[in-house]
């Protein structure tokens, strides 16, 4: 069993309506027994490029998370990241590009900021900050996956994600957003050996400092990019938006998947075809992943990469991360709905509930029906 927290946010929603409807979510998620006075916290957005919410994390969200924690004794709170390598890349001899500047286009920065947190960018620590972590003996990596220095310092760790499409992976939610962690060998070897894709992004969870320190899972949800993604496409903004909150990572990607799927409906069938929505051709996800593999090495790796199969979900039981996600992280979960401000209306969450409970039909039900 696992507790998936629902917050209603009405469109147009101000800053201060999703202040609060974030800080509610997070108070009826955790306790907060894990927070000692002083306790130094790390926010992980995702920030692959500076484009603004929901093609990044909520600017707003991230503000109040880190005002709710400074009240709650918090003392050190960082917000931190590094980009996808269309737009930074780090090497043993340099940088190109800066994540600081995409956070500070999208809003990001500012928002932090004046709430009082610390930013952190690794690329700005040098190829050296980083260290290896191992995830479990039977991962699909070849390498122990080089993660930020900083995350070792840290007390805590809260996750806060977006709802999105992918290019690549059909879908960006909280497990592929921990590849903002990671240096460029280790996304090199996650998109070169690639037909374990999906799988590493779920084993990429389950490195111990993951484990021990990641508290909760936070996603602002009242906008969702349905198409394309992860840095653009056509984005809805429903008449009853979401705040999704768990401390379990796996039941949070599976409500936010359902989510996108049913935000997908809404998106016109125009907005749907190949060149606005890459992942439904095969040519073009396998041809994309061979230059983003250009990109993190060189020409050469690109032709030698395995062929990305791409992964047709029609349901989230099809989603291959998630189903490597229910064997790293013990199992399929069953979730329990909570209701945190009763404004989220009662038949999209039975409807959600309907999309997240596996039963003998369920791999074969397209989403939302």
């Amino acid at each position: 069993m696992a507790k998936v927290f629902l917050a209603g946010v009405k469109r147009g929603s101000s800053e201060k309506l999703i202040g609060e409807a974030v800080r509610a979510s997070v108070e009826a998620t955790t306790d907060f027994s894990w927070l000692s006075k002083g306790d130094s916290v790390f926010l992980k957005p995702a920030l692959n490029s500076g484009y603004p919410y929901p093609s990044t994390t909520s600017p707003h969200g991230i503000a109040a998370m880190v005002k709710l924690l400074k009240d709650r004794g918090a003392g050190r709170v960082v917000v931190g990241d590094m980009s996808g390598i269309e737009h930074v890349k780090l090497t043993p001899e340099g940088t190109s590009g800066s994540t600081r500047r995409l956070m500070e286009k999208c809003g990001m920065a500012k928002a932090a900021s004046e709430a009082g947190a610390e930013l952190h960018f690794f690329e700005e620590a040098g190829w050296d900050a980083f260290y290896e972590d191992l995830p479990s003996s039977n991962s699909h990596w070849k390498q122990g996956l080089m993660l930020p220095k900083i995350l070792q310092a840290m007390d805590h760790i809260i996750l806060m994600p977006r709802c999105g499409r992918h290019t690549l992976a059909g879908s960006t939610l909280g497990l592929k957003a921990a590849v903002g962690y990671w240096r460029t060998d280790t996304r090199l070897e996650y998109h070169k050996d690639s037909s374990s894709f999906y799988e590493k992004a779920a084993d990429g969870n389950a490195v111990s400092t993951l484990r021990n320190k990641q508290r909760m899972v936070l996603s602002v949800a009242d906008k969702v990019l349905t198409t394309f993604g992860p840095d653009k496409g056509y984005v809805v903004e429903p008449d009853a938006g979401l705040i999704i909150s768990s401390q379990s990572i796996v039941a949070h990607d599976m409500v936010s998947l359902a989510w996108l799927s049913l935000n997908r409906l809404v998106a016109p069938s125009s907005e749907l075809i190949w060149f606005k929505d890459p992942n439904t051709s095969q040519f073009v996800v396998d041809v994309a992943n061979r230059w983003v593999v250009s990109m993190l090495g060189n020409m050469i790796d690109a032709s030698q990469a395995e062929t990305l199969e791409r992964n047709e979900v029609k349901s989230i039981w099809d989603d291959r991360t998630l189903n490597r996600a229910y064997q790293v992280f013990g199992g399929r979960p069953v979730i329990e709905f909570e209701d945190v401000n009763d404004l989220f209306p009662a038949d999209l969450k039975r409807r959600l509930s309907q999309m997240t409970t596996f039963n003998i039909d369920s791999e074969t039900k397209i989403a939302g029906e």
